[in-house]
């Protein structure tokens, strides 16, 4: 059988940048195992598949290549930015069913695509000596000031401040102490960042997560989230730009990339989390299953 499916790069800054997503639209006909056949053959971090929904205007469902994840805000980018370059939708605002529930999607003039996730949720602060030793790193070069912490707005991310740039971007990680750390906490891998940047953005930061086949990702979504979430939590967000944060990423991989945070904020509580950006390149690729 011969599917249709498109690469695009989510989050991209350059035309090089970007974190590349597979894409699947009219995918109904498709049974998981077709689904999980596609991811791995594309090979990239997630694919997702776009089919009717009874409750929203898409139903999507994603896949890394080695197995169904529950949410992902590139490929949500990607999709959306690649249903309006297809024809399928125009500008404006839509809904996407997902296994964290229903969220909206709002596709911008600018050909922007921001995405709500859930509101965020804080979980357990860890050792930071056990983080450290999986990523190869001496202990005082975590950022004493910020705690190493879970946090979701839709998926568990270990979120872990480094003290700085320099430091960030020479981290060799033990790949299988991560996944096994991960696996520990129930989380879906690291969020390692820095408050020192290139673009002079909120932060740079780098995704590992090697215990879902990702050993590093060039721009995640949902991650972004929650890393806004907890800055804002421990006072690094500024009242002035809780809806104009700017993260890096991917420039570690030499895949530029850009992601857009906009926070509603009601007292010390966040009542809405929107996450998004531009997607670039998109090519149509054949699968044979």
């Amino acid at each position: 059988m011969e599917i249709k499916a498109y690469k695009i790069n989510a989050f991209a800054k350059t035309v090089e940048g970007g974190n590349p997503a597979g894409v699947v639209i009219n995918a109904d006909s498709l049974s998981e195992n077709n689904m999980k056949e596609i991811a791995s053959i594309l090979g990239f971090s997630e694919t997702a598949f776009v089919m009717r929904s009874d409750c929203a205007d898409f139903k999507i469902r994603f896949f890394t290549p080695v197995e169904e994840v529950e949410l992902c805000g590139h490929a949500t980018i990607g999709t959306f930015s690649t249903l309006l370059a297809e024809g399928y939708i125009k500008p404006g605002k839509y809904t996407q069913e997902t296994k964290v529930g229903i969220l909206d999607v709002q596709v911008k003039e600018d050909l922007s695509i921001m995405m709500n996730q859930t509101t965020p949720s804080f979980f357990e602060i860890l050792d930071k000596s056990e983080i450290a030793d999986s990523l190869n790193i001496a202990v005082d070069s975590i950022d004493k000031k910020l705690p190493i912490q879970i946090v979701s707005t839709g998926l568990r991310d270990i979120m872990i401040p480094i003290k700085n740039i320099d430091v960030l971007n020479s981290i060799n990680p033990n790949f299988n102490k991560v996944a096994e750390v991960s696996k520990k906490y129930n989380a879906t891998g690291y969020h390692i960042f820095s408050l020192h940047s290139i673009n002079n953005s909120n932060a740079h930061c780098r995704n590992l997560a090697p215990l879902y086949g990702i050993p590093e990702e060039s721009a995640t979504g949902t991650s972004n989230g929650a890393l806004a979430c907890y800055l804002f939590k421990y006072g690094i967000i500024s009242p002035k730009n809780y809806k104009n944060i700017v993260i890096e990423q991917g420039y570690s991989m030499k895949m530029p990339s850009e992601i857009l945070v906009s926070l509603n904020v009601q007292g010390k509580e966040i009542t809405e989390v929107k996450v998004g950006g531009k997607a670039l390149n998109l090519k149509e690729i054949e699968v044979s299953i």
